[in-house]
Order: structure tokens, then C-alpha cells, then sequence
């Protein structure tokens, strides 16, 4: 099955953390690209933008949520894989109104540039707020509910998201594997077991011309 997806994407807790002091986000992205955290980072309050050319992802889930943080609710589509291959991945996230007059900052985040060296993440978890990308799946199962979503014949598949609250009636769907390309999408944050950033470059720029896309 194939078809073009428009709709939302809001991803729990983002790979990165803007921070006061670039020498503490400088050794949040080599920790990171050395494979020494695990991904559950936010972004308190503010949405990034994320383009990737592939995201192939095993295991897929979605259904209905609400993101929290900053004192604001957004409603939210989940998608979950039990591990996810992601090439020439880009996020940003533009902080504005810094102090010192240096007005709005972009970090700007790139990774798995080579297709031989790409992106890594196991239970990857993204709210999805919005999404333009590409998209086919392999034995999809639209209309199952949330509750189910976890096959009891398959000890290692995935379900609704540990440590959070979604209807276990509400509407979702699943299927063996999921493959979007030409992706650009816009989150508010992301969790994953593990995040592996191959040939991690991290930028800050003034201004909010370098964001992805």
C-alpha cells in the first residue's frame, strides 16, 4: 500500500535540548553521536522542523494522543517502530528573543548524510503534529484500537507508549513495516530507546534562515 500522508507530527522528547550555553549543547551532540545517551530530550514549549530523504521503520504503530508541556495540551498522532533506519536526517529548532540582543538562534542538527552510515533508533516514539512525506506500508491493519495495538504473538512488537495515557479504545492502526521518504515534517518531541547519530554535524546560527526546510 502507497499513498501520500499529510497530517501531524509531534514527537516525544527531541534528540536535542537548546540550551544557555553552546559548550553544554556542543557535549549534548557528541554524547549523542557517540552513542552515549539515550534519546529523551524536549524541546519545552517550542515545535522544530525535521527533513529526512528515508525513514524505513519496523514494526509501525499510531493512534490518537495528547503532548503536553509549558502549560499547553496539543492534540497528536503517535507513531511508534520498533527500530527505524533514518537517512540524511536534519532537525532544527529556532529559540527567539535570547538576551544580549542576539535576537533568534537555529540550531541545526544533520546526520546520516552517507547512506551507508545512517541514522539508528530503537523504540522510537514520534508525535506527529505535521508531516508531508511519501508513504507505503507492508500488512497494514487500519481501525484496530489502541489497546491492541501490541501483538501477543510477537513478544518484541510495540504498543502505546510506556509511562503514557491514551485511550486504549480509540482509533489506530498498524502494520509490519512503514517506509516514508521525502519527509518534512514539524514536532514537538521525540523518545527513543536508543538514537544513534552517524557523522553528526551541529550548527547555531543567528537568524531563522537555516532552518530544514
Amino acid at each position: 500500500m502507497s499513498s501520500q500522508v499529510r497530517g501531524g507530527t509531534r514527537w516525544k522528547r527531541f534528540a536535542l535540548v537548546m540550551v544557555p550555553s553552546v559548550a553544554a549543547t556542543a557535549a549534548v551532540g557528541v554524547g549523542l553521536a557517540q552513542g552515549a545517551l539515550a534519546a529523551s530530550f524536549s524541546v519545552s514549549g517550542q515545535s522544530f522542523k525535521v527533513r529526512t530523504d528515508s525513514l524505513v521503520g519496523q514494526d509501525f504503530v499510531q493512534y490518537g494522543n495528547v503532548a503536553s508541556g509549558a502549560g499547553a495540551h496539543h492534540p497528536v498522532a503517535v507513531s511508534g517502530f520498533s527500530s527505524a533506519t533514518i537517512t540524511n536526517m536534519c532537525q532544527s529548532v529556532v529559540t527567539p528573543n535570547l538576551p544580549f540582543d542576539l535576537g533568534s538562534v537555529t540550531l541545526r542538527l544533520e546526520a546520516g548524510t552517507n547512506p551507508k552510515r545512517p541514522v539508528q533508533a530503537t523504540n522510537l516514539y514520534l508525535d506527529v503534529a505535521q508531516l508531508d512525506a511519501n508513504a507505503s506500508f507492508k500488512n497494514i491493519d487500519i481501525g484496530v484500537a489502541a489497546g491492541s495495538l501490541k501483538n501477543k504473538d510477537r513478544p518484541d512488537s510495540i504498543g502505546i507508549q510506556p509511562g503514557t495515557q491514551a485511550n486504549p479504545n480509540g482509533f489506530a492502526q498498524r502494520a509490519e513495516e512503514a517506509v516514508l521518504t521525502d519527509v518534512e515534517q514539524v514536532a514537538w518531541a521525540t523518545t527513543a530507546g536508543t538514537f544513534q547519530l552517524s557523522d553528526l554535524k551541529l550548527r547555531l546560527y543567528s537568524g531563522t534562515k537555516k532552518q530544514c526546510f
